[in-house]
């Protein structure tokens, strides 16, 4: 159905993706105005030059206008440094998910409607179903690229003004349409990494804000095993770049107060049971009575049955039928009900 002058501000990133989305937009009749989000310019990883010429390049092919919103103050703030701060306090925080929460769907989402947006739209691999009484978040129909799980904080107010157009499609259907489109960015890799940052190791990048602390690597029977430069670098669950011999090693356990990492060459020392979740948010008009559904407790994890049981305030206790590997304080566990994404919460153990 042709829409008649309704306005769609999109974000394009540089990437094939919204570029695709402001193609199919644009073929639908909506009013288009590109808008490229730069939140980030530090390090040599960053590609923000060659990521906004190549959105530029898109804009122009499509006979759309493009402009600039500079937000490197507030992503610093509301991003980065939620970042670092997770870290620091022992935590494995996820960028991407605050991105969307505090940017995309946030300070974006905000400028667009308060310059007369009837829309906003980005190149995410993720559905809204517009039946019944509030819209809804469903996962992409490409699988392999759903990204309803980085959409899990964002406000459900936001929903009826948002669009996904790329969400129906595979991504090898999305590059044959950009090169149907003649998008000059048709061939261009997918971006990697943390999000507008760049494909970097995240011990490397957060060796650029936080100092370097010795500390000792003990097994699970306290027995020092060696030395490590930081307890705050490494993750639960991490087996790769804890600088042992004769591994593979686990980290089981991360002691901010004495800077002590434990480490375990068995697997079952981080296995767990049960996790808990605090500061869950619910994309429902309420807290779903029924808490058996299934969850994600990382990106491109397959979502498993958990049981719920409510132990306070929006905290709630994990039961999973099979123990799950590595829990992780900081990271996200997305509950679904079938397709649909129906909350979030953040892991504490």
């Amino acid at each position: 159905m042709k829409q008649n002058g309704k306005t769609v501000f999109v974000g394009l990133s540089g990437g094939v993706d919204s570029s695709v989305a402001a193609a199919l937009l644009r073929k639908e009749g909506y009013k288009v105005i590109g808008v490229y989000m730069k939140c980030w310019t530090e390090g040599a990883s960053c590609t923000s030059q060659e990521d906004e010429r190549s959105a530029r390049l898109a804009a122009a092919h499509l006979g759309i206008p493009l402009y600039v919103w500079n937000f490197l103050v507030e992503y610093r703030a509301k991003v980065v440094d939620y970042m670092l701060e997770g870290y620091r306090r022992g935590l494995t925080p996820n960028p991407d998910i605050m991105c969307n929460k505090e940017i995309k769907f946030g300070l974006f989402f905000e400028r667009a409607m308060a310059l007369g947006a009837d829309y906003v739209a980005t190149g995410h691999y993720a559905r809204i179903t517009r039946h019944g009484t509030a819209p809804r978040i469903l996962q992409g129909v490409d699988k392999e690229k759903d990204q309803s799980y980085f959409l899990s904080f964002i406000r459900p107010e936001v929903l009826p003004k948002v669009l996904f157009p790329i969400g129906e499609y595979k991504k090898t259907e999305v590059r044959k349409m950009a090169k149907k489109f003649g998008l000059p960015n048709a061939e261009r890799k997918d971006s990697q990494g943390i999000c507008f940052v760049g494909k970097i190791e995240i011990g490397d990048f957060l060796r650029q804000y936080i100092k370097p602390k010795k500390g000792s690597i003990v097994d699970t029977a306290g027995k020092k095993l060696g030395e490590h430069d930081g307890a705050f670098y490494y993750t639960i669950g991490q087996r790769k770049g804890i600088g042992l011999s004769g591994g593979p090693w686990y980290v089981v356990e991360k002691d901010l107060l004495n800077n002590t990492l434990t480490v375990s060459k068995q697997e079952k020392d981080i296995l767990h049971a049960k996790a808990h979740v605090t500061n869950v948010h619910w994309l429902l008009p309420q807290a779903p009575q029924d808490l058996d559904m299934e969850v994600r407790l990382r990106y491109r994890q397959q979502s498993i049955p958990v049981s719920l049981t409510e132990t306070g305030k929006d905290s709630y206790t994990l039961s999973f039928q099979t123990a799950q590997r590595a829990i992780t304080p900081g990271q996200f566990a997305v509950f679904y009900k079938g397709e649909e994404m129906v909350g979030a919460g953040v892991l504490t153990h």
